[in-house]
Parts: C-alpha cells; sequence; structure tokens
C-alpha cells in the first residue's frame, strides 16, 4: 500500500472508516474521555448503537458514490472504534500512530491487518513521551497545523491530547515541514468551552479557504494568523453554537467536493452559493454526542 497525504482536500482514493459495531455501551461520567461525551451521558442522550450504525452506513455509502476505497479495523467486542483518526495519521508517505489514552490501546491493535499492507518503515511508532492524535494534526501542504496544550496541569485534563514533544518529534520526522503549534482551550466538562480537537475548531477546505471558530485558541493572535493566511474572503467563521455541534469536523473528498452533517445549513448555503462546491450531507448527530464528527469517523490514506 501506498501512503500520500499532503492536505485535507486532495482527491480522495483510499481511507480507513471506524466501525459502529458492539461498542460497549453508554459509558459512565468516570469513563469519557471528552466534554461532548461527558454532556451526553449526563443527560442521558448518549447515542444507541443502531444510530451510530445508520449514520456510518450513509457515510460509507457517501465515499463508496465517489470511488473511494474504503478499509474497516478489525472488530474488536464492546469497544468504541467509530473514531478511526485518533489511532493515527498519515503525512506525506508516513503513517503515524498515536499514543492515545491507555483504556483505548485495543483500538490501535485492530488496525493491525491494515499495517501488514503498509511497508514497516513508513510506520513510526511514538516515543512512550509523545502524545499526539490525529484531529490535532491538520495538514495544509509545507504546512503542518498542531493543535496541542503545553501547559502544567497537561497530565491532569483528560481533552488535552496532544503534548510539546510531538511538536519536537514531528519537526524530526519532516524536518521540511512548517509546524505551527496552537494551544486550544480546553474544558473535560463544558462542550460549549472546551475543544478536543483542532479539526474541532479550524479546518482548510477547497485549494485555499477554510472554516474557523476563533474562541477555540487561547491566544487569539493564533486565530488572527490564521484568518490573515488564507484571507478574510476565504474564511467561514463559526458561531459558538456551531462550534458545539462540530460544524469545522466536516470531510473532504476533493476541493470541490466535501461532506457535512445534513443540519450544518449555514455552512453548507455558505460552500454551495458562495464558495461554489458541491456538498454532499449525511446524518451524523448522534455521533456527534460521542465527542467526534465526520474527520474524527476517517483516517485518509492515499489522495492524489
Amino acid at each position: 500500500m501506498k501512503l500520500h497525504v499532503q492536505n485535507e482536500t486532495s482527491r480522495l482514493r483510499e481511507v480507513v472508516l471506524g466501525l459502529p459495531y458492539s461498542n460497549g455501551g453508554t459509558p459512565t461520567l468516570d469513563q469519557t474521555f471528552d466534554s461532548k461525551s461527558y454532556e451526553s451521558v449526563l443527560h442521558s442522550v448518549y447515542p444507541e448503537e443502531k444510530d451510530i450504525i445508520d449514520e456510518m452506513n450513509a457515510f460509507e455509502r457517501i465515499l463508496k458514490k465517489y470511488d473511494v476505497t474504503v478499509y474497516r479495523p478489525d472488530l474488536v467486542p464492546d469497544c468504541n472504534q467509530v473514531f478511526a483518526r485518533d489511532v493515527g495519521f498519515v503525512i506525506d508517505d508516513k503513517i503515524i500512530v498515536s499514543n492515545i489514552i491507555p483504556d483505548r490501546q485495543e483500538e490501535i491493535d485492530a488496525y493491525g491487518s491494515i499495517y501488514r499492507q503498509i511497508h514497516y518503515k513508513d510506520i513510526y511508532n511514538l516515543p512512550e513521551t509523545v502524545h499526539v492524535e490525529g484531529g490535532d494534526v491538520v495538514l495544509y501542504n509545507d504546512y503542518i497545523f498542531l493543535g496541542q496544550y503545553a501547559f502544567e496541569d497537561y497530565p491532569q485534563v483528560k481533552t488535552a491530547r496532544t503534548n510539546r514533544l510531538a511538536l519536537d518529534y514531528l519537526k524530526m520526522i519532516f524536518p521540511g515541514k512548517r509546524i505551527i503549534p496552537l494551544n486550544l482551550r480546553k474544558s473535560d466538562t463544558d462542550p460549549y468551552e472546551g475543544i478536543l480537537h483542532l479539526d474541532c475548531t479550524f479546518m482548510p477546505v477547497g485549494k485555499d479557504k477554510c472554516i474557523i471558530y476563533k474562541r477555540g485558541f487561547l491566544n487569539p493572535r493564533d486565530a488572527d494568523h490564521l484568518v490573515e493566511m488564507f484571507g478574510p474572503e476565504n474564511t467561514f467563521e463559526l458561531t459558538t453554537e456551531e462550534m458545539y455541534w462540530m460544524n469545522s469536523n466536516i470531510f473532504s473528498i476533493s476541493p470541490e467536493v466535501v461532506v457535512v452533517e445534513e443540519h450544518f445549513l449555514r455552512l453548507k448555503k455558505h460552500l454551495e452559493e458562495k464558495w461554489g462546491m458541491t456538498v454532499e450531507t449525511v446524518p451524523y448527530r448522534e455521533i456527534s454526542k460521542m465527542g467526534g464528527l465526520l474527520r474524527c469517523s476517517t483516517l485518509p490514506l492515499r489522495r492524489d
């Protein structure tokens, strides 16, 4: 298998999509890993497996409609395997295996059949002290935008998934890339205040445009810098409510074709009418109650 991913939007050819089956049921509050799941459990609205299956099947149909080859991990009984992006990510021709929280190690083991199709020299296992998850890694050709939480209380914050050592490690593997660290606002219990991953507050779309929630960054200058990079006319700014429903966590099949959740009406209208894109919609609101959305469910392996 040849890996090739340099950005978020080039024509997609091969992707891993997570699994919706045997996900272990509703966790307790103590077992939740993010603020959206915490809220869902607290208010007894955590999604049923049937709804998760229906939503992921709808997403898979869209991917196959565009002739994308879809791989799936092996099934691990009683394990939530929806969010493939947490497990690993591809940059250029290398796949990085994430150091996810220890309770989720069996999710990584379920990718063995996929990793066996990749040359061992292209697989990078992180040192134990380096923490990074795929949702915090956003690619834009020569740039890598890296969401992180580089503060003393990092070990105590559940939603802090990428540490400052990840920046040094990625610089070592990809010396030709310009890596931009972006510290994210965190909350383990309030999804209106905390950002789990960078792709929940920022995402490039098309060839030169982006979606952003500016309050998701601890340093306002980081958000301003991103808007300057892309240009105000090429930037779609989200409201707090749109961030809560994860409007930035869309998924591009090509620069012209974007998959969004069916309730993202303002975003859909803008993409179609202002930026001239083809927008495919899928129901994904139940899955969003577990703290992730469309991009979180995917691990792209090859784009043009």
